[in-house]
């Protein structure tokens, strides 16, 4: 999925630190994650290997894990830690104190 504009996807208040949430946006489901660090990632929200909610999982500065049977993927590159198919990266920022998906 392609997003030409910036979508605002909701306060920024909705995802505490260190945790993820799931948007779904022009039908895809997109996982947007706040770091402990106030950064956002944001990636597809379904596993690729059995469609667990990657949006569930455990993360870090730099992976996410699926909660169903602990793959791992790289939250800047999408690239997978664990042999799995990559998923896809969406850019995210912060506006204030909403959360901005797309350039």
């Amino acid at each position: 999925m392609t997003i030409p504009t910036a979508v605002v996807l909701g306060p920024l208040s909705e995802i505490p630190l260190g945790e993820g949430r799931t948007y779904t946006v022009d039908g895809d489901m997109i996982a947007v994650f706040r770091l402990r660090d106030g950064s956002l990632r944001a990636v597809s929200a379904v596993c690729p290997h059995k469609g667990g909610p990657l949006a569930d999982g455990q993360i870090d500065n730099r992976v996410v894990v699926c909660p169903l049977h602990l793959n791992a993927w790289d939250l800047a590159t999408g690239c997978s830690q664990s042999g799995q198919p990559p998923i896809t990266v969406y850019p995210v920022r912060a506006d204030g104190d909403h959360i901005l998906l797309g350039d």
